[in-house]
């Protein structure tokens, strides 16, 4: 059960530097206490766990015009960060993990700033139809987190100037561009401001939560592994992976997210000889695992669906989605 409260803002806007700080709260995080995390970055794209950053990011435009890359924990889709979008992320024990009421917390410091938002879809708040705050999770030993963005201000031309999103995820949102699909929370009301979220999303966490907030004050020791951690999230190993061109390659939308399966099958075509998987999907741990569990398996659905379930993350949802994908039609 929750019975401490705590707040804490990042030194930077840095996204490697600011991603690096969600592990060390994950880390140092104690029973019955729950974290609010709030933090910026400047000029970048992060993508999900799973995603390929080539194929998701312009990235040479983006590092042309000084910004940043980053990858994240969590599962879902790439995002364009600046100045004029608010990060938060609130950690607890996984026991106390409740994403309806995360979501009040968001929701209430929305209200408290005079608008209406509501939960649409797996993962997105909006108003009037329009995403203004997209949300992903992470579980991990016990803890967890759960993060996302609010725009207040951001600088919508930059979206599809970094972000290649696929055409499969624009026609399952109905939409023709990834910003006719999205807005600014001061164009609702322009007195908006990052501060003045900050204010609210405090407020919020005390009432949601019925508690008192304070400061949270890191230690050496935490400082020297976010120092640590800074530098993995800053690794072209992790912001890229190791992308290997296979023999076949599928592309199809569930309702769970968008796929990309990449593969090459044994000579006779009898089993999968190497497999990639690239996904927006929330299931992070298992969706990667799914590549490790295939390699070396035969060609049938019941053998496919043995290998999957092996999984202590496994989704049987996601699972038949995937044999169904892998094998001829």
């Amino acid at each position: 059960m929750i019975d401490k409260l705590f707040v804490i803002e990042g030194d930077s806007n840095n996204p490697h530097r600011n991603l690096a700080l969600e592990a060390v709260l994950l880390k140092r995080l104690q029973p019955g206490e729950c974290y609010l995390y709030l933090w910026q970055n400047k000029h970048t794209v992060v993508i999900g766990r799973n995603q390929n950053a080539l194929a998701e990011c312009h990235v040479q435009q983006l590092e042309q015009d000084g910004g940043f890359l980053a990858r994240r924990l969590s599962g879902g889709g790439a995002v364009y960060h600046d100045l004029g979008n608010l990060n938060f992320t609130m950690i607890m024990n996984t026991g106390d993990f409740d994403v309806s009421r995360q979501t009040g917390v968001i929701l209430q410091a929305v209200q408290m700033l005079g608008l209406k938002g509501e939960k649409n879809g797996r993962n997105d708040l909006t108003i009037d139809g329009k995403k203004f705050s997209g949300h992903a999770y992470y579980h991990h030993d016990g803890r967890s987190y759960h993060h996302g963005t609010l725009m207040m201000n951001v600088d919508m031309s930059r979206l599809p100037k970094y972000l290649n999103v696929s055409p499969l995820k624009l026609r399952a949102k109905g939409v023709q561009s990834v910003q006719s699909r999205v807005c600014n929370l001061a164009d609702l009301n322009p007195q908006i401001t990052v501060n003045a979220m900050k204010d609210s999303l405090r407020r919020a966490f005390s009432a949601v939560y019925g508690l008192p907030v304070s400061p949270l004050q890191l230690t050496e020791a935490d400082r020297a592994f976010w120092q640590s951690e800074e530098a993995k999230m800053s690794e072209p190993e992790w912001l890229y992976g190791d992308v290997k061109v296979l023999d076949f390659s599928k592309e199809m939308r569930f309702g769970w997210g968008t796929v990309r399966m990449d593969y090459s099958l044994s000579w006779d075509k009898q089993s999968v000889q190497e497999l990639q998987l690239w996904t927006d999907g929330l299931d992070a741990e298992f969706l990667q695992e799914v590549p490790g569990l295939l390699r070396g398996c035969l060609m049938n659905r019941d053998r496919i669906l043995a290998r999957l379930s092996m999984s202590d993350e496994a989704s049987p949802r996601i699972a038949d989605d995937i044999a169904c994908m892998l094998l001829p039609a």
